[in-house]
């Protein structure tokens, strides 16, 4: 079994700063892309930034300058440092992992639960 879990959502005013973690824990062989997507009230999912295992990343244009998606290979970990925050970022915030659990399986997508992210004066 796979789960993985975020942490550090909660109100912000505008213009302020939050960290997200997510940690995946488990049967691990090995961990591909790590990703952040993001949820708003009457709105579909979106990806807000991903990074490979490589370190490479991508950001969603919405978010390009403010957040930066990091991760500790050695932990499972995926961080989202997410600054200078604006309404619009209010969300519930999911974590995404692409997880091989065997030497002989294939790479699965996992999902966290969601942390919610409001940005309000």
């Amino acid at each position: 079994q796979v789960q993985l879990v975020e942490s550090g959502g909660g109100l912000v005013q505008p213009g302020g700063s939050l960290r997200l973690s997510c940690a995946a824990s488990g049967s691990i062989f090995s961990i591909n892309t790590m990703g952040w997507y993001r949820q708003a009230p009457g709105k579909e999912r979106e990806l807000v930034a991903a990074i490979t295992s490589g370190g490479s990343t991508y950001y969603a244009d919405s978010v390009k300058g403010r957040f930066t998606i990091s991760r500790d290979n050695a932990k499972n970990m995926v961080f989202l440092q997410m600054n200078s925050l604006k309404p619009e970022d209010t969300a519930v915030y999911y974590c995404k992992a692409n997880i091989k659990v065997s030497v002989l399986g294939g790479y699965d997508d996992y999902w966290g639960q969601g942390t919610q992210v409001t940005v309000s004066s």
